[in-house]
């Protein structure tokens, strides 16, 4: 891996963007990086949650590499929205544990599209969050009109993507765009404490959650017949078992 990095420990991993020198933003090679380790860390069961941010204290992703597609025509540009979706940013949303994303700085573009995709965001309060991309006679291609109204609502996401301007922290929070602010030394700590409160829960179980509920997001989906579906299967498994035993003995389960 020549653009990221993987730490992982107490089953939590933590993958950071590792292109400083170019505010972290996403080339092709990055992303077909990261691509590859969210594959890797989804089978892998020492691994519980995902951690991504960025290196430094700048950026989290200042955006797509730009000079890697400036001189793409339309079938071009196509392909590299619907490779991008499909290797990465679609498998982050779908990833069947829990995936947060500890935003250190600027999440522009790409680097936003790739937050959001995260199953929920925690910034620093230096972080500036913003879709620049009209500004650049091009939309979003990441799934940012789409995953945008679905956080902030369609009025918020439409000046955002309409104005290619930037917001702050506080009102990323107030927008519902991140759960969390805190300051830049407590970022990592702070993703790291929510992942521990997550890993003491049923992993099947989150598993099964996040499934149902981005099937309500899905066109053609009922996402309400995909919760009857995996609560019912939840039912058939030794978590289940543990779980519901461990209440009823008043304990701690044992997941």
């Amino acid at each position: 891996m020549n653009n990221i990095l993987i730490a992982t420990e107490n089953q939590i991993a933590t993958i950071t963007i590792n292109r400083p020198n170019k505010l972290n933003a996403l080339n092709k090679e990055t992303i077909e990086e990261l691509g590859t380790a969210f594959a890797d860390l989804e089978e892998d069961e020492g691994v519980r949650v995902v951690i991504i941010t960025g290196s430094g204290e700048k950026a989290f992703v200042a955006g797509a590499d730009i000079s890697e597609f400036a001189d793409f025509d339309e079938t071009e540009g196509k392909k590299l929205a619907g490779k991008g979706q499909a290797e990465l940013f679609d498998v982050i949303e779908n990833c069947s544990k829990p995936v947060i994303a500890a935003i250190n700085g600027f999440a522009l573009g790409g680097g936003l599209e790739l937050a959001m995709a995260a199953h929920f965001r925690v910034a620093s309060d230096n972080a500036r969050l913003g879709l620049p991309e009209t500004s650049l006679g091009v939309i979003p291609g990441y799934g940012g009109t789409q995953r945008l109204p679905q956080l902030v609502g369609k009025g918020r996401a439409m000046e955002m993507i309409m104005t290619a301007g930037m917001i702050n922290a506080g009102t990323a929070h107030s927008y519902g765009l991140v759960n969390h602010v805190v300051t830049l030394e407590e970022l990592i700590p702070t993703c790291e404490e929510l992942a521990h409160k997550i890993i003491k829960n049923s992993p099947m179980a989150i598993a099964a959650a996040i499934d149902a509920v981005n099937a309500g997001y899905m066109d053609g989906t009922d996402g309400y017949q995909v919760e009857i579906d995996n609560f019912g299967s939840c039912f058939g498994t030794e978590e289940f078992i543990e779980g519901t035993t461990a209440f009823l003995e008043k304990r701690k389960a044992e997941f």
